[in-house]
């Protein structure tokens, strides 16, 4: 796959791409200011034009045209300067100057310089600028609902500008930083090719407004992007200031050396991660240290569309029985409807599913010990630590695979994360196992036939298993080799990438996930999708687990393993037997190599 940066021309994945994400300039791009505190702008400039054609006014400083401009240029990324806001405000220069002048001394423009000599600058609304607009637009919904017949705190109501009753706490739009982020070349974000990244990208004009500078970002598929960390970590000097991993890489990455440990950072600015899913944090440390602060956190969950079921009067399942039984019914090739789609393409796609499918029935895919609620992976050590390809959990997820495989679509051997959910969002699958990651392709897409249909449960359980969801997502890291002089600068645009105001940004424009319970909260957030709300009540449940797919140094490799030693079962090439066989040999090597035992 060559280089795909997100400012520039799109490339192409030349082996195995995960979806569209990665084709950055191809995507549509979404409005940057597409939120109710936008419209709500507007609104208020046709009622300023109204009232001053029809009311005899002195207009004054004319504030409201330049508190306008102001929060509209925010919300799209766009420079705001002196000149411009004083054109804005359609009043002589030199008036409009003591008019800015007299905003600013009021704390409600932060005025940053755009070179280092100070001469130019940039005006920016304040934080507490956009906490008056949040406010003002609440208080003008209440007045303008009993106007029109309309009960303020009613759900209709509710919709008319910013999704939410006064009562409800609503996160703010970000406001930009005080000072710009001094960064030679820009900020240089290497990410995964999905929704959430895709939003950044869709919002990159803001994000390099909020921070000063440019950012330069490069997208890439799950494997793809492993192999340019390695291939970074190898340099002497990091290439990249962020990098973002997959969790159960973060054993392999923080062993080897490759990121940085953040604790001094967080301890020094007493940075507070209380308000993350706790399997999140713990999935972005290792041996006591923390290397990265979550950016989404995406379970996988079972889909299955509601309508079809209540016509065929089927409950949905809960177990792996009753999975296949109810797959069975539904499959119908001749109607192009088929019972599941699943992760079943050689490789890391399919070593997902494996070590998915182990947890089903009760076992880790390393022998893990037992604790309070699931599995320890974060004492493990020693035998703790050898893979469990000839477990009797194991051999079971092969079964159930290849009774799987009877319901699935003809190219399930070629299917991945993107194609499983594509199916399901399509029509062509009645069921699906699905990353939320992926979800905007129903919650989203009301040409959809899964939309406004679909259900979502935790894994339904084998034989020993308990009802679990396994966690997976990304956070944000910084490169052990990163030049020292650029640290500071980076662990600052990091902390904001990873806030509650930029993980609803985020949401509000194209992502569905979120690792922190207070985005979850957020009444916009929250009316967006049902799933949000599924998601946090799991993770304060503890149902989301990162045991199935620990971040343990050597998981990597053993995902590979299983990946490619399992698809000769499901190709009909190997016995059950013969290949876990294999794959438990090639994995012991793995481990000792890695001083496991």
């Amino acid at each position: 796959m060559r280089n795909t940066p997100m400012a520039g021309q799109a490339g192409l994945d030349d082996v195995n791409p995960e979806g569209p994400y990665d084709k950055l300039s191809q995507m549509p791009v979404s409005k940057i200011s597409n939120t109710e505190l936008a419209r709500f702008i507007d609104f208020i400039e046709k009622l300023e034009d109204e009232t001053e054609s029809t009311l005899t006014m002195s207009p004054g400083y004319r504030e409201m045209r330049m508190l306008l401009h102001l929060m509209r240029n925010h919300l799209a990324g766009r420079l705001t300067t002196p000149t411009s806001l004083a054109d804005a405000s359609g009043l002589s220069y030199g008036t409009a100057k003591r008019g800015i002048e007299s905003i600013r001394q009021r704390g409600l423009i932060i005025s940053r310089p755009r070179t280092k000599t100070g001469k130019t600058v940039s005006l920016h609304p304040s934080p507490e600028m956009i906490e008056e607009w949040e406010r003002y637009a609440e208080r003008i919904k209440g007045i303008l609902g009993p106007l029109f017949g309309i009960d303020p705190a009613s759900e209709s109501a509710s919709k008319i500008f910013l999704g939410a009753s006064a009562s409800q706490p609503v996160i703010s739009t970000p406001a930009v930083l005080s000072a710009r982020l001094e960064l030679k070349g820009g900020l240089r974000v290497l990410a995964h090719a999905d929704p959430t990244f895709m939003a950044m990208h869709n919002l990159k004009r803001q994000l390099e407004s909020i921070f000063g500078l440019e950012i330069r970002n490069k997208a890439r598929s799950i494997d793809n992007l492993l192999e340019d960390i390695h291939d970074n970590a190898r340099l002497t000097k990091s290439r990249y200031d962020i990098v973002a991993c997959d969790l159960p890489w973060f054993g392999d990455l923080a062993a080897s050396g490759i990121l940085m440990p953040l604790d001094s950072l967080i301890q020094r600015d007493g940075h507070d991660l209380s308000d993350f899913h706790p399997m999140a944090i713990q999935s972005s440390g290792y041996a006591g240290s923390q290397y990265g602060i979550p950016v989404q956190t995406t379970p996988e969950l079972l889909c299955y569309r509601q309508d079809i079921f209540a016509a065929a009067q089927l409950a949905p399942p809960t177990t792996t029985e009753a999975l296949v039984k109810v797959a069975r019914q539904l499959h119908d090739p001749a109607k192009g409807r088929y019972g599941i789609a699943w992760n079943a393409a050689r490789g890391t796609p399919l070593g997902h599913t494996f070590s998915f499918l182990m947890a089903k029935f009760g076992q880790p895919i390393i022998d893990l010990p037992r604790c309070l609620g699931g599995y320890d992976f974060q004492h493990a050590k020693g035998q703790q630590l050898r893979p469990m390809f000839q477990s009797d959990a194991a051999y079971r997820a092969c079964e159930y695979m290849l009774d799987l495989l009877k319901y699935s679509p003809p190219n399930i051997l070629t299917m991945s994360w993107y194609e499983r959910a594509q199916s399901y969002a399509s029509g062509g699958a009645s069921m699906a196992y699905c990353y939320t990651l992926l979800a905007p392709l129903i919650e989203f897409d009301k040409t959809s036939p899964a939309h406004g249909n679909t259900g979502y449960l935790s894994h339904p359980v084998g034989n020993h298993g308990r009802a679990i969801t396994p966690i997976g997502g990304y956070a944000l890291a910084i490169p052990a080799n990163l030049a020292p002089e650029r640290v500071e600068a980076v662990w600052t645009a990091l902390k904001h990438l990873t806030s509650p105001n930029m993980s609803k940004l985020y949401i509000m424009n194209g992502s569905l996930v979120t690792p922190r319970f207070s985005v979850s909260q957020d009444p916009e957030v929250a009316a967006l999708s049902p799933l949000i709300e599924i998601v946090d009540d799991m993770a304060k449940k503890d149902i989301l687990q990162a045991w199935p797919r620990p971040p343990v140094p050597g998981i990597t490799e053993l995902i590979s393993i299983a990946g490619n030693e399992i698809f000769e079962v499901l190709d009909g090439r190997r016995s059950i037997k013969k290949a876990l066989s294999i794959a438990q040999e090639r994995a012991d090597k793995v481990m000792r190599e890695k001083g496991h035992y």
